[in-house]
């Protein structure tokens, strides 16, 4: 193996600055990646943040969302959906629908790829 291997790159250690603290399974944006909270990270900690992998994570109620979707992530609603983004928002590479979610549906699993993506400004 290469001497300057760091890791696989799957898991982020990341430097919870935002003021509240963020639960084990929670979305976490991380500039232009997506990822999910491996444990509990209180404010002004440093956790691991999976970013990649599938995991069921919260979904906009009421928009259905087909596999293999590009998903928009909401930053004010910590939810997922699909179409137009506002201010802050994250679509692009970093996460696409693994499966597809009803209307009605309340979770999706998403893949996050550990793909920076775009944030909306």
């Amino acid at each position: 193996m290469a001497k300057n291997h760091v890791q696989p790159g799957k898991v982020l250690d990341y430097v919870n600055d935002t003021g509240a603290d963020i639960a084990s399974g929670d979305v976490v944006k991380a500039g232009a990646l997506l990822g999910v909270a491996l444990k509990d990270i209180p404010d002004g900690e440093t956790g691991s943040v999976a970013v990649d992998g599938v995991f069921a994570v919260p979904k906009v109620a009421g928009t259905a969302i087909a596999q293999g979707a590009a998903v928009v992530f909401k930053a004010a609603t910590k939810a997922f959906t699909v179409g137009a983004t506002a201010a802050g928002d994250v679509s692009g590479a970093a996460a696409v629908a693994f499966n597809a979610a009803a209307a009605g549906d309340t979770v999706v699993n998403i893949k996050f790829t550990g793909c920076p993506g775009t944030v909306a400004a």
